[in-house]
């Protein structure tokens, strides 16, 4: 039975996008200002293909759909997580997501976006927003309306490896000079606050879903006061887990610790992400920007080499 298969991104032009996932990852991507690198998803919006094995050529939401079994016979109507690298050259639009009951009800049936960022690089001197001070919609409205962001945004100091849980309802804006590792819920659906009044290339301003956003913002929610994480000495780390995922750093061969490590996999699938260096996964040569989607025939992941390594599961 097929245990670990490989995909073919889907690249996402965007306004904010840049090159680095060409000059620092060596994907081949379209002309233009591209930000997302779609490493593992089955969603409508960006559905990779099969790169290897018995169903090469297939996408991954027709695996989910026609051969559960290989999935562990995991319920639910969609593959449920989605994989990313995002490549901010300018900010991102201040925007916020919606939690599953919201976007079920008012977005065609669509899960909600809880969502994590692993810092891949920041620019010196690079901040993020995770978060907003206001107490109310009436008092959220009037800021923004007064366009007082410095009062109501949350601003932090970013640098490599630091990471962040943004749970729905999360305000929250990748700045620019900054890429990271996303792994969210398979969701497409952001509500945009703010956008800089930037035009697009036709001349025209993105939508902005403010009604949407003092829906869903938490304002009983406490902003972070750093993304700094405590790794330890212990190679595998667990930066997250909730109830739609669990995200662990892998280092092997890096900050002393050991160049061949196995870590068991007793899940429907783990997803995993090389992000930095290079080496082997069960055999398989990988570096830098290799993906690849362990299936539940896969027990173990055997890595050797000099390499960091993000994996996600249920």
């Amino acid at each position: 039975m097929e245990s670990i298969i490989t995909l073919e991104p889907v690249f996402k032009e965007k306004i904010w996008g840049g090159r680095k996932l060409e000059t620092e990852f060596g994907y081949q991507i379209p002309d233009g200002p591209v930000g997302e690198c779609w490493a593992i998803s089955a969603h409508p919006n960006g559905d990779c293909t099969i790169t290897s094995g018995e169903y090469a050529g297939k996408t991954l939401s027709w695996l989910w759909d026609v051969h559960r079994e290989l999935f562990g016979n995991e319920g639910g109507d969609r593959f449920p997580l989605l994989i990313k690298i995002i490549d901010a050259k300018d900010d991102l639009s201040i925007q916020v997501h919606p939690d599953d009951a919201y976007a079920a009800e008012h977005e065609n049936g669509s899960l909600g976006k809880r969502e994590c960022w692993y810092v891949l690089s920041a620019e010196e001197g690079g901040s993020i927003i995770v978060g907003q001070r206001a107490h109310s919609r009436e008092e959220f409205a009037q800021m923004v309306e007064e366009g007082r962001w410095s009062d109501l945004l949350n601003e932090l100091p970013i640098k490599t490896g630091d990471f962040f849980q943004i749970d729905p309802g999360t305000v929250h804006a990748i700045k620019g000079g900054t890429v990271i590792l996303e792994s969210q819920q398979s969701s497409d659906v952001t509500y945009r606050v703010y956008d800089y009044d930037r035009k697009q290339d036709d001349g025209t301003l993105r939508p902005l879903h403010m009604q949407q956003a003092l829906d869903v913002i938490d304002f009983e929610q406490v902003p972070p006061t750093s993304g700094a994480i405590d790794l330890g000495d212990a190679p595998v780390a667990q930066l997250e887990s909730n109830s739609c995922y669990t995200v662990e750093l892998v280092r092997v061969g890096e900050d002393g610790c050991p160049s061949a490590l196995t870590m068991p996999t007793p899940y429907p699938f783990t997803c995993v992400s090389v992000v930095e260096g290079e080496g082997t996964c069960c055999g398989m040569p990988v570096k830098k920007g290799s993906h690849l989607l362990a299936l539940s025939a896969c027990d173990e992941l055997a890595f050797e080499g000099a390499m960091t390594v993000v994996t996600s599961h249920l």
